[in-house]
């Protein structure tokens, strides 16, 4: 059974978690991090284990050693607490395995029987995808999973459609949906939290939210990284399977949903699947107008030389892969219809940046100058990162006895680092597990939306095999190709870019 304590006003689960994968990178940079956060902030059960597993032959104190590293560099000094850090190390243990074996998951089931209370065991998968089958069935197998028992599980969750419905039906014949948690860390930020409170707790917002009062919606995750080595993988994979499949249209469906019924994970996520099944397929001519790809060339990047993507260590100098993407789509439905939702995405640009900018329509009758006409629309700007907040842009009358009737653009402004001087903006990571020790998942993605998003990428995706072009070339440091601001300038609009 299930065990709940209190620590003020948090509900605290006692679980096992059993992360496989746990000297992987992403163990490392957030995933301990983020369970050490949470035991700092009181948020852990006194008596929760987590257990690391990995195919690296070391012992316990070695692997609590590594991971004291990692807190180290990945946590602000001003936040590690050496009586946290000693309780937060002395939950850990380590067991060596095979993953693809069943050999070595016997002692995973030996670790529970130690813990002596029946508490539900959290898998975390922080591995590749074609591993997911083989650990599951392995551990049902061993006798180390039971009705309560979670798997937690990264994207990508395959490679298209039929690969992405191989590796769901794997975990699938262990886990029933109502227990498995696929993660996108974009979910678990406060501001895409937010957007919902915005939108459903607002009528100033939710009165306005459709066609008739929004004109157009755009999306922008830009990353200032290249490959970061990770060549081989990408290359396989490319800009619009990793990050326009998952982030960018998880962002659309949060956007473009209608209100569901109740807060309840299922009636969130039935809502975005009717998104998802609403945005309209592109056509062969709409791929030659609406979509732009493209791959970076040399450049500079905060003043340094950094290679092409065709000069990365590894690559394959004939390669078509695209590491950016801009397209112009459109939600087919009564909210949405003809509204353009604008989303680019791509390596190798100015600045990290994540934000969604709605544009609402001008008043149909303006009185003020001519010369200020193009001010007179209001835009809400949604920063994801780096810093997180929320800025509604309003007109008003500029200040002082010679401007007459001049209108100035101001923001009305929700900084949460301002707002919240005290308080620390948790990460998405530190959320994302909170809801699955509780069992909640609202967060998470369920099983329909990766198949209907994947499948609306897949007939892009073959599309583009047919017209066999290459991407179009952009320096390192730039926004992308020229084309794609040739794309949204078509239309009498540019891309938002001065926050």
């Amino acid at each position: 059974m299930t065990r709940h304590t209190r620590s003020g006003d948090a509900e605290r689960t006692d679980i096992d978690l059993a992360l496989f994968g746990a000297l992987g990178d992403l163990s490392r940079r957030k995933l301990f991090p983020a369970l050490y956060q949470l035991d700092r902030e009181g948020l852990l059960h006194d008596d929760t284990r987590l257990l690391g597993l990995a195919r690296q032959d070391i012992d316990q104190e070695a692997f609590r050693e590594r991971i004291h590293g990692s807190l180290k560099e990945y946590v602000k000094s001003s936040e590690l607490d050496d009586k946290v850090v000693a309780r937060f190390l002395d939950r850990l243990s380590f067991l060596s395995v095979d993953f693809t074996t069943v050999e070595g998951y016997g002692a995973i089931a030996e670790w529970r029987e130690q813990g002596g209370q029946q508490r539900p065991l959290v898998v975390y998968l922080a591995v590749g995808a074609s591993l997911y089958g083989d650990i599951c069935r392995h551990l049902e197998a061993s006798g180390s999973l039971d009705e309560q028992s979670r798997v937690v599980v990264e994207k990508p969750i395959g490679y298209d459609l039929e690969s992405s419905r191989e590796v769901n039906d794997a975990v699938g014949a262990v886990f029933p949906e109502s227990r498995v948690y696929r993660i996108d860390h974009y979910l678990g930020k406060e501001t895409v939290q937010n957007l919902i409170a915005l939108r459903f707790a607002n009528p100033l917002f939710g009165t306005q939210w459709n066609q008739n009062h929004i004109s157009h919606v755009e999306i922008t995750v830009a990353e200032k990284v290249g490959i970061e080595g990770r060549w081989g993988y990408f290359d396989e994979a490319g800009q619009l399977r990793d990050m326009v499949q998952n982030h960018l249209l998880q962002l659309v469906c949060l956007i473009a949903m209608d209100p569901p019924a109740n807060l309840d994970a299922d009636a969130i996520r039935d809502e975005k699947v009717k998104v998802l099944k609403a945005l309209k397929p592109f056509t062969d001519d709409m791929i030659g107008r609406d979509v732009v790809r493209g791959q970076y060339t040399a450049g500079t990047s905060d003043g340094t030389s950094v290679p092409g993507y065709l000069e990365e260590e590894g690559a394959n100098t004939r390669s078509h892969t695209e590491t950016f993407v801009a397209m112009k789509t459109e939600v087919s439905n009564w909210r949405w219809a003809g509204v353009p939702f604008y989303l680019r995405t791509g390596k190798r640009m100015p600045e990290k940046l994540s934000q969604i900018v709605i544009h609402f329509r001008q008043q149909p009758h303006y009185i003020f100058d001519p010369d200020q006409r193009a001010l007179a629309a209001n835009k809400l700007i949604i920063r994801l990162q780096p810093e997180e907040g929320i800025r509604l842009e309003v007109l008003t009358k500029d200040s002082g006895l010679d401007k007459g009737m001049r209108l100035r653009r101001g923001p009305l402004h929700l900084d949460f680092n301002s707002a919240f001087p005290k308080a620390r903006i948790p990460d998405a990571y530190e959320r994302l597990l909170l809801e699955v020790m509780k069992g909640q998942q609202y967060l998470f993605v369920r099983r329909d939306e990766v198949e209907h998003a994947w499948h609306w990428c897949d007939e892009l995706i073959a599309t583009w095999q047919d017209r066999d072009e290459p991407p179009r070339r952009y320096p390192a440091g730039s926004w992308g190709p020229v084309a794609s601001i040739a794309m949204i300038t078509q239309d009498g609009r540019s891309w938002y870019e001065d926050y």
